[in-house]
C-alpha cells in the first residue's frame, strides 16, 4: 500500500506515533522517525528496520519551527523526497477549570499540539509540492468535534487542528497534497496511563465509549496508513473519529 514511499511521523517514540512507523513499515514505506526522546526514538526506528524497511531517526521538538524546517531538510537529505507525513506530536497538559488555567500550561499545549502542527504542514508541504504531491495526516482528537471539561488548552488546540487541516486542504488539495485528520478516542498510551490507574476514572472511559473498551494505537495506525496510501485519492479536508462511538453518544 505504501510501497517506496517516504512517510515521516512525530511524536514516534510510542504510543500512537511508534504505532504508525511500524504500520507504515509493514506496508513497504521508508519512514523518518521524530521525537524529542532520543532512547525511544531509536527503539522505535529499529523497530522498523527489524521489519525490513529503511528507517532515519531525528531528533526533533514538534513546537519549534526550525526544528521542523531542519527535519523535512533531514529527510529530502537522506531519502529526496516526501509522500506521506503525520503530525502526531502532542502533550495532555494539566487538568483545571479554565479560569485557573496556568498560562505557562496554556502555551505550552498550543505551543506543541496547535502551533507544533502547522509548523509541520508548513514544510511538509512546501517539500511534497516539489515532487508532485503527498498525504498529511494531522492527529486530532475526540476533543476536536466535543468539549472536556479541564481541559481548555487541549480542547483548544485539537479544535484548532480541525480548522487548520480544513484550510491547508483547500489550498493545496488542487496541487496534489492531501490533508486530513484522525480523531482517536481515548487510546492505551502513555499520555492516559495516569488515568487508567484510578479504578474510578478508568471506568468513566470505558462507560463513554460504546463499544466497552479503550483503542489500541494499532487501531489507529491503521487508519492513517489508509489515508496516507493512494487508495485514499479522493480523501483531504476530511476528519475521521476512531473512538469507539464516543462522539455518537
Amino acid at each position: 500500500m505504501l510501497k517506496d514511499k517516504v512517510a515521516l511521523v512525530t511524536g514516534a517514540a510510542s504510543g500512537i506515533g511508534r504505532a504508525v512507523a511500524l504500520v507504515w513499515a509493514r506496508e513497504g514505506a521508508r519512514v523518518v522517525v521524530s521525537d524529542i526522546h532520543e532512547e525511544q526514538g531509536q527503539e522505535t526506528a529499529a523497530l522498523v528496520r527489524e521489519l525490513g524497511s529503511e528507517a532515519l531517526f531525528v531528533r526533533a521538538d514538534a513546537g519549534v519551527a526550525a526544528d521542523n524546517e531542519a527535519l523535512v531538510a533531514q529527510t529530502l537529505r537522506n531519502f529526496g523526497r516526501l509522500d506521506a507525513a503525520c503530525n502526531n506530536a502532542g502533550i495532555g497538559g494539566v487538568s483545571a477549570p479554565t479560569a485557573d488555567y496556568p498560562l505557562d500550561a496554556w502555551d505550552d499545549v498550543l505551543r506543541i499540539n496547535l502551533s507544533g502542527v502547522f509548523y509541520g504542514c508548513k514544510y511538509q508541504i512546501a517539500a511534497m509540492l516539489q515532487t508532485g504531491g503527498g498525504s498529511i495526516i494531522n492527529m486530532a482528537s475526540i476533543l476536536g468535534a466535543a468539549g472536556f471539561a479541564n481541559a481548555p488548552a487541549y480542547t483548544a488546540a485539537k479544535h484548532g487542528v480541525l480548522g487548520l487541516t480544513k484550510a491547508a486542504a483547500l489550498e493545496y488539495s488542487a496541487k496534489g497534497v492531501r490533508v486530513n485528520a484522525v480523531g482517536p478516542g481515548f487510546i492505551h498510551t502513555p499520555m492516559i496511563s495516569g488515568l487508567e490507574q484510578d479504578p474510578a476514572t478508568h471506568a468513566a472511559l470505558l462507560a463513554a465509549h460504546p463499544i466497552g473498551r479503550l483503542g489500541q494505537p494499532e487501531e489507529i495506525a491503521e487508519l492513517v496508513a489508509w489515508l496516507a496510501s493512494d487508495r485514499a485519492s479522493f480523501v483531504t479536508g476530511a476528519y475521521y473519529p476512531v473512538d469507539g462511538g464516543y462522539l455518537a453518544r
